[in-house]
């Protein structure tokens, strides 16, 4: 199984914020600290804020925070939202159409195997998986200096 590179940039954001749990981030410090395109970004957020795990708030000392404690969120929960429209394989799609139909033996393995990643990752927390501050310090510091000048 893959994962799309948007679920992937959503995970690292997540476990950034849950680093930090008590601290807004802007979308502009993010892209810097993971050097991904604030547009990107920007629909990361607003799919995280649509499903509930970030809050936001436009405006100066805008952006995003997690919604609810890190120990609340689910692994899981997360991947299922940041991955909701990209089947695991075509007949798994709305309207997919499979040659075999009928006779495959593979189809309900595989929806099997789909839940039980799901569930294995719901096992963790997004506190399980934060980032200490620390590891970003000297991108921070860049985003900084880059603002002074």
């Amino acid at each position: 199984m893959r994962l799309t590179a948007f679920t992937d940039f959503g995970l690292r954001v997540l476990m950034r914020m849950a680093g930090e749990p008590d601290r807004t981030f802007s979308t502009a410090e993010l892209s810097v600290e993971f050097d991904l395109s604030r547009h990107h970004l920007f629909k990361i957020v607003s799919a995280l804020a649509r499903g509930g795990v970030v809050t936001t708030q436009r405006g100066g000392g805008g952006g995003a925070r997690l919604a609810r404690p890190a120990g609340k969120i689910r692994l899981g929960d997360v991947v299922a939202l940041l991955e909701d429209g990209q089947a695991l394989v075509q007949c798994f799609e709305a309207g997919g159409r499979c040659s075999i139909e009928g006779c495959c033996q593979l189809k309900a393995r595989l929806r099997s195997a789909e839940r039980a990643f799901l569930a294995d990752l719901n096992r963790s927390t997004l506190a399980d998986c934060a980032l200490p501050s620390a590891v970003f310090a000297p991108a921070a510091d860049a985003a900084a200096s880059s603002r002074l000048q």
